[in-house]
């Protein structure tokens, strides 16, 4: 990344450019470095970006769940005086995303999701068993894209240091349990905030039906679908991911 990570109070966080602030929120396995075309991107098109470093891995076991860390979210946009902001965040960011959207919806002018969970999580926290073996961690992590030459070394390598690390191995599995137990589909129809999800059409973690359940059960939402894509569309597909948040932003008046 050639934007350096600040280091504010309890807070570290990456920041470009200026105007309406734009919050990118990672998931449990992705790097900021995932959301760096949309960093560049943005950031030269009147937003500031913002992505904060989730403290997956820093809470004891019992806070480490999707509603700390939407509440860490919202003290985050409170630390940076913010009234509201836009939030785009892809798989368990995307749920961290809707679940702090549910509980502070006026704090959050638009909100973007893609590859979120929340409705559907079969493949965050299994498979692990064999997680000593290179090579099936490989494969695990070339299974998020549609085209497995994504998934760099220096993923697979992230991957493999996390799995194999006891302390983040226990606070993954305890967040994909949370995930299961926060799931929103109850909450979704009483969620009015403008939401724009983008989704991989061969996204094998949240198949293309999660979508479009996402899409039936939110009042204002809107689907966009991008080809030869899995899970990360904004890494995989970065122009195409960009055009079509910039171009709902605008048509939104964001």
């Amino acid at each position: 990344m050639t934007n350096h990570l600040k280091k504010e109070g309890k807070f570290s966080y990456i920041e470009a450019g200026e105007g309406t602030p734009i919050i990118l929120l990672h998931g449990l396995m992705g790097g900021l470095s995932n959301f760096e075309a949309v960093i560049e991107f943005f950031s030269n098109k009147g937003y500031k970006v913002l992505i904060p470093e989730l403290p997956l891995y820093s809470l004891s076991l019992l806070k480490t769940n999707v509603k700390t860390f939407a509440n860490y979210l919202h003290e985050f946009i409170l630390f940076k005086g913010y009234d509201s902001a836009i939030l785009l965040g892809n798989s368990l960011g995307g749920h961290i995303g809707l679940y702090h959207t549910k509980m502070y919806p006026e704090s959050v002018k638009a909100l973007i999701i893609t590859g979120s969970s929340g409705l559907y999580e079969s493949a965050m926290g299994s498979g692990y068993t064999k997680r000593s073996d290179y090579e099936v961690i490989k494969k695990k992590a070339q299974d998020v894209f549609y085209d497995p030459a994504v998934a760099t070394k220096e993923i697979v390598d992230e991957v493999y240091e996390t799995v194999n690390d006891r302390n983040k191995l226990v606070k993954t599995l305890a967040i994909a349990k949370s995930a299961i137990r926060h799931n929103m589909s109850k909450d979704l129809p009483n969620m009015k905030t403008p939401t724009c999800i983008i989704w991989g059409k061969n996204d094998q973690v949240t198949p293309p039906e999660v979508g479009e359940e996402f899409n039936d059960l939110l009042p204002d939402s809107d689907l966009f679908w991008i080809d030869k894509c899995g899970h990360a569309a904004m890494m995989e597909h970065p122009e195409e991911f960009n055009q079509i948040m910039s171009a709902w932003l605008e048509k939104r008046g964001f």
